[in-house]
């Protein structure tokens, strides 16, 4: 699992309780899946088809500090599969685990459009 995005726990995504709100967690969580897609499969028009299961184990309050970890589990025709974990960046606790995110890749027309990808790629090796 690869951690890029930290998060730093605001007022303003707090829940009435006083911690991290499952939504705006959620929604971090699909942009960055959404990012992450959109780089591999080199094009803009993705997007989120299913998410399975989200698993809430924890919770974070104001001030801490999280992070969104993705990896890819799969290359469908048309879709990339990632797994999702969040976890407290100083105690390595985790938050959420989501097993699959499916992202899909579009055409022109808002139609599933095959990719051609096989492999995770790196933009590095891209442009070598």
């Amino acid at each position: 699992m690869n951690f890029h995005t930290r998060k730093w726990i605001k007022p303003e995504d707090l829940n009435p309780n006083g911690t991290l709100f499952g939504g705006r967690l959620l929604e971090w969580i699909d942009e960055e899946a959404a990012l992450y897609a959109i780089i591999q499969l080199e094009n803009p028009r993705t997007v989120t088809k299913f998410m399975s299961e989200i698993n809430f184990r924890s919770s974070a309050k104001k001030g801490d500090i999280i992070e969104i970890g993705l990896e890819v589990s799969a290359f469908g025709k048309s879709s990339l599969t990632l797994a999702c974990e969040v976890r407290n960046k100083m105690t390595r606790e985790v938050i959420i685990s989501i097993d699959k995110i499916i992202m899909v890749s579009l055409d022109k027309a808002g139609k599933p459009s095959p990719h051609g990808k096989t492999k995770v790629e790196y933009v590095k090796d891209r442009l070598a």
